[in-house]
């Protein structure tokens, strides 16, 4: 019997600690957002912690103390009005403010992507420290409200959309390098030559990068071309994305042009139907 009670007192003791922590985190928070315009990665996430902080200290308070059934009544409505309430919130808060968020596959990065749902602007958010974010800059077209996320490597991010003049457009999330990190190259020349995959083939060259998909071919000239941080490059006719070429994760960048092309390259269509991305591998350099 004391050994049960003594477990009941460690648990409810943990429950208020990460209580605790929770209300300090949004204090903190508060603060910050405030002082600095730093916003929480997903906007839900305010919600979210309000809903856990008061469970853990509601059941926290019914394990450490002992309470009347009149009381233990009286403090379960409180903890279940709040959570209704942050409930609503929550919802409301997602139809006002549409958040995109997605978590890149080795968990290290998050996209987030913050639409207006009244006027159609959406905002894409650089992640620091987890789970804050500040606001890096504005898609250039005005969406419909229908997103597409790909991960074309641990560090890319697709985002494949449908603005309002009914045009699709891609915009890409970057969060890493292929290089030593210190200068910036372009993707086209660093993958000049001509690269094979499943039916279909991408040269780059002079001229600009060709696309070779079930034996027809499209040029892409450089002016018609979008470059994202130093990992992709999105290929685009009469202001449309139809392709974004990204660079994987073996891909190593050179200094010198008389080192030979090391690793592999994505090919990702422009589409909102469903879609998957088509590794190519390099076979020569014209």
């Amino acid at each position: 019997m004391k050994q049960n009670k003594d477990i009941r007192k460690i648990i409810g003791w943990i429950l208020f600690l990460f209580a605790a922590g929770f209300f300090c985190l949004q204090l903190g928070y508060l603060f910050i957002h405030e002082r600095f315009q730093v916003e929480y990665i997903d906007n839900r996430l305010f919600y979210i912690i309000n809903i856990l902080c008061v469970t853990c200290l509601g059941l926290a308070i019914l394990l450490l103390l002992t309470l009347t059934k009149k009381w233990r009544w009286i403090g379960a409505s409180v903890m279940v009005v709040f959570i209704v309430v942050n409930g609503v919130l929550l919802v409301t808060s997602n139809q006002e403010i549409k958040n995109i968020t997605s978590l890149s596959p080795d968990f290290k990065h998050v996209l987030s992507i913050k639409e207006n749902v009244k006027n159609g602007e959406a905002v894409y958010y650089r992640s620091y420290y987890g789970i804050l974010a500040r606001p890096k800059e504005r898609l250039p077209y005005e969406t419909d409200g229908e997103y597409n996320v790909e991960w074309l490597a641990d560090d890319v991010a697709a985002v494949t959309y449908k603005a309002v003049d009914d045009t699709i457009q891609q915009f890409i999330g970057t969060y890493g390098d292929r290089g030593s990190g210190s200068s910036y190259y372009y993707v086209g020349a660093e993958i000049h030559g001509r690269w094979e995959g499943s039916d279909v083939s991408v040269v780059s060259n002079t001229e600009g990068i060709s696309v070779t998909e079930n034996g027809e071919t499209e040029l892409f000239e450089w002016e018609n071309m979008e470059q994202f941080g130093t990992l992709a490059v999105v290929l685009k006719k009469n202001n449309e994305a139809v392709w974004t070429i990204s660079l994987n994760e073996n891909f190593k960048v050179h200094s010198a042009a008389s080192e030979p092309t090391v690793g592999n390259i994505s090919l990702y269509k422009a589409t909102m139907e469903e879609n998957q991305p088509i590794t190519l591998h390099y076979k020569t350099l014209n």
